[in-house]
């Protein structure tokens, strides 16, 4: 179990290179759309980098 875990943690490195777009794609909108603060526009990309980072990595792990 925490084999796994790392694994998808060392393979999340290069998949933040696919995931800086879309969050950034992401925030853009948001601040568009719904008129955010610069701060929740950050946080919004960060954590959706970190989200989509990590779902792409686990889907490559276990497909």
């Amino acid at each position: 179990m925490t084999q796994d875990i790392v694994i998808i943690l060392v393979m999340a490195v290069p998949m933040l290179l696919f995931s800086v777009y879309p969050g950034l794609k992401l925030g853009d909108y948001v601040e568009n759309k719904y008129n955010v603060g610069e701060s929740a526009k950050r946080r919004i990309v960060i954590l959706t980098t970190i989200l989509f980072t990590l779902t792409l990595s686990s889907l490559l792990y276990y497909l």
